[in-house]
């Protein structure tokens, strides 16, 4: 066990080459490897560095940054060099290098901007945890977008990564300092908010001013490599979402033995917003999911399952389960489990878990009134089903099922009626 310590503490040296040269058919990419200049906590000796390690202590690994070279593939120009966000991050970016980056802190903050690129125009804060957002919320400050954020799941959002659209100004720091993170990604931190910050000392603080043009990669693609176990590599291009406004939206329709079937109700304004909210924080999140959102936040994120159905109903047991927390945590200031464990102790009385657990059934976790959010159409009825149960009022998905016209219906014969919108694109992400 003091090994295994030992090794999550331990900076590897990596052999990955200085430079790394792809060819496509006489186009040449040019990659320069990503090092840091650190203090070495033993020797006190000034050391160069790249990652910490890779996704688990024992995995050498490297940070390349596309450095030369141009890409067209029949019309699809690919991303130039000169666009660096997390690859780009230089030693004056780290503010705080806090315990040495590993992939995993640098994987986690690149998909936090790609979320973050669709929702620029308000103060946002995206939380990822093992490359899926737990919190991403919306607001008028970036205070209060972070603690939107922060409590859409605070239990996962520990140890994570959180990424702000807005420079970090003292009352954020002041939240964040409260909180254990091991990565801050922020275009800037105003005076006053870093000093806060680095009372964290592990913590990894890093500043990315380029963030200021991430609406530019919304509409650029790259080259996106999978790796597999004998040694081949399968290439795609990277998938750009067409959902730029509701007008890219169109209500849900179906046909089946000659009869067309179409949602009776439009979206309000606010579940619009919301739909795209939902949409959006919808292109970093492990494929088979579903989520659910509100008024601009998360409020649960099912992730990575093998069927919708079962998906659809594990977002909504993790809403019920962060919702409970975020009641004990408010009135008692300890987590849902820690009360649970104390009244099974008979350290607390069973009354305090009762309200708390019948609050939550009635207010159904916080989903009613909420969006449910699909990125690929429902085979059956019974995905949205799970929804409707809960209370939604509006769905989005890709659409194009043999069965669209039963997840119409069912929306439809909803209790008020749901409205759905489809997208006419799919979302997974592997």
């Amino acid at each position: 066990m003091e090994d295994l310590k030992k090794a999550y503490r331990t900076i590897m040296d990596d052999h990955f080459p200085e430079t790394m040269t792809i060819t496509f058919d006489g186009q040449t990419l040019i990659y320069y490897k990503q090092t840091w200049r650190i203090k070495d906590d033993d020797s006190g000796e000034v050391i160069e560095k790249g990652l910490r390690y890779g996704e688990n202590p024992g995995q050498e690994a490297a940070l390349y940054r596309l450095a030369n070279g141009n890409l067209i593939l029949s019309d699809c120009a690919f991303i130039n060099p000169g666009n660096g966000l997390v690859s780009a991050i230089s030693e004056e970016d780290m503010l705080q290098f806090g315990k040495h980056p590993g992939k995993t802190n640098l994987t986690d903050a690149d998909n936090a901007m790609n979320i973050l690129k669709f929702l620029m125009d308000k103060p946002t804060v995206v939380i990822v945890k093992h490359n899926n957002p737990c919190g991403v919320a919306t607001a008028d400050d970036l205070a209060t977008a972070y603690a939107r954020a922060n409590m859409a799941d605070r239990i996962a959002a520990f140890g994570g990564c959180a990424a702000f659209n807005r420079p970090v100004d003292k009352a954020t720091a002041a939240l964040i300092k409260d909180n254990y993170l091991e990565v801050v990604v922020a275009p800037d931190y105003e005076e006053g908010a870093l000093s806060l910050l680095k009372s964290r000392s592990n913590l990894r603080i890093i500043k990315v001013a380029a963030m200021d043009r991430l609406t530019d990669f919304r509409a650029i693609r790259y080259v996106d490599f999978k790796s597999l176990i004998d040694g081949g590599i399968i290439v795609q291009q990277s998938p750009l979402n067409r959902v730029r406004s509701k007008g890219d939206l169109t209500l849900a329709t179906g046909t089946y033995q000659g009869q067309v079937h179409t949602i009776k109700r439009l979206p309000t304004e606010q579940e619009y917003a919301d739909l795209l909210f939902g949409w959006y924080v919808e292109q970093g999140v492990t494929s088979n999911s579903v989520i659910y959102v509100k008024n601009g936040a998360t409020v649960g994120v099912g992730t990575g399952e093998q069927d919708r159905v079962g998906v659809a109903e594990l977002a909504v047991y993790k809403a019920y389960v962060k919702y409970a927390d975020a009641i004990c945590f408010s009135r008692y200031a300890l987590s849902y489990k820690e009360l649970e464990a104390e009244t099974l102790l008979g350290k607390r009385p069973s009354d305090q878990k009762e309200e708390i657990d019948a609050q939550t059934r009635q207010d159904k976790g916080g989903l009613i009134g909420a969006a449910m959010v699909s990125d690929a159409f429902f085979p059956f009825r019974d995905g949205v089903d799970v929804g409707i149960r809960q209370g939604v009022t509006a769905v989005i998905q890709p659409g194009g099922s043999m069965r669209d016209f039963e997840v119409i219906d069912a929306c439809n014969e909803a209790e008020p009626a749901v409205t759905m919108v489809y997208t006419g694109q799919r979302a997974f992400k592997h």
